[in-house]
Order: C-alpha cells, then structure tokens, then sequence
C-alpha cells in the first residue's frame, strides 16, 4: 500500500532543509515491520510543495508503526512541524492496473 501526504515548506525555510530531517526520520521508519521504502518529490512548478509516498506491505503494518513510532522519529516530526503543513492525500492499495515500458499490460 501507499501513504501519499504533500509537505508545503514556510517561507524562510528550505526544501532542503525538510528533506535531510525527513531522510533522518525514513531511515528509521525502515527498520518497522513492512516497510518497503520512502520518496520525496519536489514539485515543479513549486519547490515549496513537496510529495511524500511511503510505501509498506500492508495498511495494517503501517498503522502498528504510526501507532507507536520511535522516539526519535517523534522528535524529529516535532522539531519540523513549526516549519511546514502536512496534507494526507490518502492511502492507497498497489496498483491494480499497471503498464510499464517493453511490458505487456494485463487486464485484472
């Protein structure tokens, strides 16, 4: 499944400055239970705005780790909240439709 938010960054503060607190924050997310891997993407025709997609095994793995995350994941969310707004987009199930280069696609 995926867990999709958009990060808008206050002025004042950088992109860059999110993502390396985030990086810090992913890799310790990792290490739960059906963790399968974070992305962070810029918009283009903003750079304030970016685009988180965890990806996880399951909702329900992803639950247990938001139910009880790490301190030190806690800690970083806390020191970056004053700097951005967190919109969930949504959670997502992996694609049921698929159609990738040199590969056939097949209907469900």
């Amino acid at each position: 499944m995926l867990y999709l938010f958009t990060v808008t960054v206050a002025e004042g503060y950088s992109a860059e400055q999110y993502a390396e607190a985030w990086v810090r924050a992913s890799r310790l997310i990792q290490q739960a239970p059906g963790a399968r891997g974070t992305r962070l993407h810029r918009k283009l025709d903003d750079p304030r705005v970016l685009l988180a997609i965890a990806s996880w095994d399951s909702k329900a793995q992803r639950d247990a780790m938001e139910a009880d995350p790490p301190t030190a994941v806690k800690a970083i969310i806390a020191a970056e909240a004053p700097f951005v707004t967190i919109e969930l987009i949504g959670e997502f199930d992996d694609p049921a439709w698929e159609v990738l280069p040199g590969i056939a696609a097949e209907a469900p």
